[in-house]
């Protein structure tokens, strides 16, 4: 099936463009981005001129940050073509409801992805899971900033999400493994005091769950949660992508490669069968965050 890449920064180049490359399934037919291209694809400055161009591309996937996401997706779905999202699928939920909305009334399929969910355990973790109950928990998502977004502004501006741009994919991974409802309950988010976004936070979740975001960490990256419940300990490393189970373990791999490859093979599921998916239960925890959540302002940060 031929597919549209449409933002050729770093998290296409990265991740996107080899899990195409890779993949059975894509034909990576044209890409749209102002600065970035693909060696041999043809590149496109705007995304009308690409669908004007190639109606035989049945399918787009949009790597764009997140506030200027939603024109894009709507031209995508208004021409009748099936929209993959990079996460969060959105800047506002209420974005999100209408794209929903929109890929029913077209017919085609929508998929927000969450890639952490993909990751090696995460799986096995929702498995053991099931019908034990949560006594208490640990979230730990620590990394550098400058390392994963080096000199993107955006993602300290209103609407970028600061920490919550990695933290979401914690919450991601929260939402699928567990075996009953999560809320929010209280939350600390620290602020630059030259930014919009938050560098930092704490959350405080249902279930005895705390949360530890932090985008300053530099040196070794921690991705982990831990799980005390009524049947032992569980945990999850490296992003969701190996499993302990009372310090033993339990399977995964020690590698963040499989999880696009899987998106895409999702993808094309969803296609072939007509269907959608949009989860957006890892983004109702962001934004009730930002409501919830008292302010704190910190020292200036800069790339």
């Amino acid at each position: 099936m031929k597919l549209a890449l449409v933002g050729i920064g770093k998290i296409a180049l990265d991740q996107h463009v080899p899990a195409l490359e890779a993949s059975p399934d894509w034909d990576l037919a044209a890409t749209v981005s102002r600065h970035g291209s693909v060696e041999g694809v043809p590149t496109f400055a705007d995304i009308d001129t690409m669908l004007a161009a190639h109606p035989e591309i049945g399918t787009v996937s949009l790597c764009l940050p997140p506030v200027p996401r939603f024109a894009a997706a709507q031209a995508v779905l208004r021409a009748g073509r099936n929209l993959m999202l990079e996460k969060p699928p959105g800047a506002t939920l209420a974005e999100v409801h209408i794209l929903r909305d929109l890929a029913a009334a077209q017919g085609v399929s929508l998929y927000a992805t969450w890639h952490s969910r993909m990751a090696h355990g995460v799986a096995g973790a929702k498995a053991w899971l099931a019908g034990r109950t949560i006594r208490e928990g640990r979230i730990t998502w620590r990394e550098d900033v400058r390392k994963w977004h080096p000199g993107q502004d955006w993602i300290f501006e209103a609407g970028g999400m600061g920490v919550f741009d990695p933290g979401i994919n914690a919450l991601s991974i929260l939402t699928e493994i567990l075996p009953m409802p999560v809320h929010l309950r209280a939350a600390e988010l620290d602020f630059p005091e030259n930014r919009q976004a938050p560098i930092a936070a704490r959350l405080s979740l249902s279930h005895g769950i705390a949360a530890d975001f932090d985008f300053r960490q530099q040196g070794p990256q921690t991705w982990d949660m831990e799980f005390l419940t009524d049947a032992g300990r569980l945990a999850l490393r490296l992003g969701g992508n190996v499993l302990e189970i009372d310090d033993t373990d339990a399977g995964g791999q020690a590698s963040i490669m499989g999880e696009y490859p899987a998106l895409y093979a999702r993808m094309a599921e969803l296609v072939r069968r007509g269907s959608s998916d949009v989860d957006l239960s890892p983004m109702v925890l962001t934004a009730d965050a930002f409501t919830l959540g008292s302010r704190n302002t910190v020292d200036a940060f800069e790339f």
